[in-house]
């Protein structure tokens, strides 16, 4: 995997943001963290996005709205989602979409590891 990418993550519960955020910099890349997708959406939060890992459930925007939302800005760089309440049709229609993962919380992160390889692998 290609060292120094930027991996967003949008995020609802802080201790997993930050413990997304950190495994992500222990893999040599830069990792920005965001507790809502308004947040995330705001001019200029992702510019230079190499990847994007999203919950599902979140208040307000969720994760399948967010990636509707990009999809139709025209930013497609690969979506991993991970849900605390994973849901086989959520699961099918955001692959469908050009998700690359979806994991279920709580996730191993070896796991995380694995679709963050294979997602940036993608964008390289």
């Amino acid at each position: 995997m290609a060292a120094n990418r930027i991996v967003a993550i949008v995020d609802d519960d802080d201790a997993v943001r930050q413990a997304t955020v950190s495994l992500v910099r222990s893999l040599g890349h830069e990792a920005r963290g965001f507790a809502s997708a308004e947040d995330f959406l705001r001019p200029g939060c992702d510019e230079g996005v190499d990847c994007l890992v999203t919950d599902v459930h979140m208040p307000g925007i969720d994760g399948t709205a967010l990636q509707r939302r990009l999809l139709d800005r025209g930013r497609t760089y690969p979506i991993v989602f991970v849900s605390g309440f994973p849901d086989d049709s959520v699961r099918n229609s955001v692959m469908a979409a050009g998700a690359f993962c979806y994991l279920g919380k709580p996730f191993v992160g070896d796991a995380l590891v694995t679709c963050l390889e294979r997602a940036l692998g993608a964008g390289a």
